[in-house]
Parts: structure tokens; C-alpha cells; sequence
């Protein structure tokens, strides 16, 4: 039996690379997308090592509108054909809006939104045409409420939820899942990134570890499930959204994301 392959984007650290020693582990090859190529080739030399099988280096800026197509040339001209397509490249901003760079919140919506929309477009038409194939974008809780001081990220990963939800009953009868799975506050360079790691939301206890919000996901992916939500509190605070006052929503979301 032929490996199956998965491409993992922002795979050089955190969730992506517990997804790619996943997808190494049970025996498909990866194809590892980041920016970080010295991280990358670390990663695939030491999944290589570990597991046997392939692990290909494609170094990409999903930043640039023109990166998702070139990749999908380079895959098809390596001739491998993808079977598991992993969205997880993101990132974010804490601050007032309007004191955030432009340029840099243009950006975030092209790697978390565009890029996926785009990727996504490109590598599930031949899975469809071979019926099967399994889709994993990487959301947020944040996506089921607006999010002060961490706007266009809230409103990203609300982009996220909805597209891959509409997108799986459009596919149902294909061979094709589309899994959209929401972690909470997880422990990864993300919050260092987007200058929330002083915030209230993760100084609280209970902070999720990646490997763990990763094993979550990659079952939920591989069991076909729409929606995943990880850990029971984060579950049931989504829930609870649903009958909470907006403005109430709004004030509490905005405490969270300031500093503690």
C-alpha cells in the first residue's frame, strides 16, 4: 500500500509540528510549509530518522497572496498528491485596533483566511476527484465571539469556523471531510507572538498543552467530525455564548484578552 500524504502548514513549531510527528508516526509521508526552513529541515531530518518515512520541505510565506498557488505547482511537480490538508498557519495582534499596524492586519487575514480559502480550493478538487480525503483548518473558541483588543484575530477565526462548516456539508457526499477543530488558550510561541501571554486569558490556570490540543484534533479529522471543540470548559463556555447578552459577551472577552 502506497504512504498517504499529508501537508501541514506552520509546521516548524507548535501545533504544526505535533501534527506533522502525528501524521510520521502512523505512517504517511508529511510535507512540512512554514517560513523557518532552517526549522523545517531539522524537523523533517528527525521525523525521517524516527518513522521512515518522507518528509518533504516546502518553505512558503503564506503572507504572499501569490504563495498558495506556487505551492500547489510544486507539490503537483513532485507528483504528489495530497490526502490530509492541514490549515494551522496563524497568528495574531493584541492591542486597540486602530493602534495595530495596517500592514500587519492586512496580512493576518491573508495567512489565517486567505491562504486557507485558497489552499483549500486548490487541494480538495482532486481529492474530490479521487474521493477521499480529509480536510483539518485550525480555528479558535475565539471564533464564536467578537474579541476587543484582538480584533481581526477574533474575526479570523470566525471566517474559519464558518467556511469550513458550510464547506463539509457541501462535500458530505464526496469522500472529502472538512474538520474545523477550536482549541482554548494553548501553551505555544503563539502568545509570545501576538503579545498576549501577560494577557488574563492565559495566566488563567488550565492553559492547554499542544500535544494535547494536536492528539484532540487529529482524531477529530480522522473520525470526520464538522466541528471539534477542545476540553469540556471550552466546550461549554462556546456554549454558553449562544445565550449570553452581546454586550456582556463583549466586556467579558475584552477583560480577558488585557493584561492581568
Amino acid at each position: 500500500m502506497s504512504r498517504k500524504v499529508a501537508l501541514i502548514t506552520g509546521a516548524s513549531a507548535g501545533l504544526g509540528e505535533q501534527f506533522a510527528e502525528l501524521f510520521a508516526r502512523d505512517g504517511h509521508d508529511v510535507i512540512l510549509v512554514a517560513r523557518n526552513v532552517a526549522k523545517l529541515e531539522a524537523l523533517a531530518s528527525r521525523l525521517e530518522q524516527a518513522h521512515g518515512g518522507r518528509a518533504h520541505v516546502m518553505p512558503a510565506d503564506l503572507g504572499d497572496p501569490s504563495a498558495p498557488e506556487r505551492l500547489f505547482a510544486q507539490v503537483r511537480a513532485q507528483g504528489l498528491a495530497v490526502d490530509f490538508l492541514v490549515n494551522n498557519a496563524g497568528f495574531g495582534s493584541t492591542g486597540p485596533f486602530v493602534e495595530q499596524a495596517l500592514a500587519r492586519e492586512v496580512e493576518m487575514v491573508e495567512v489565517n483566511c486567505t491562504a486557507l480559502l485558497k489552499l483549500t480550493h486548490l487541494f480538495v478538487r482532486p481529492m474530490r476527484e479521487r474521493k477521499h480525503g480529509r480536510v483539518l483548518n485550525i480555528a479558535s473558541t475565539a471564533g464564536f465571539q467578537p474579541g476587543p483588543y484582538m480584533a481581526t484575530y477574533y474575526a479570523t477565526k470566525a471566517f474559519v469556523m464558518s467556511f469550513s462548516e458550510a464547506l463539509a456539508f457541501e462535500l458530505k457526499d464526496s469522500g472529502v471531510t472538512v474538520t474545523c477543530h477550536c482549541p482554548g488558550a494553548t501553551h505555544t510561541e503563539f502568545s509570545a507572538n501576538a503579545g498576549n501571554a501577560e494577557s488574563r486569558l492565559f495566566k488563567r490556570p488550565g492553559v492547554a498543552k499542544a500535544p494535547d490540543v494536536a492528539a484532540h484534533a487529529y482524531a477529530a479529522m480522522m473520525k470526520g467530525r464538522v466541528l471539534s471543540i477542545h476540553g469540556a470548559l471550552n466546550w461549554l463556555g462556546a456554549f454558553s455564548l449562544r445565550f449570553s447578552p452581546r454586550a456582556a459577551v463583549r466586556s467579558v472577552t475584552a477583560k480577558l484578552n488585557q493584561q492581568a
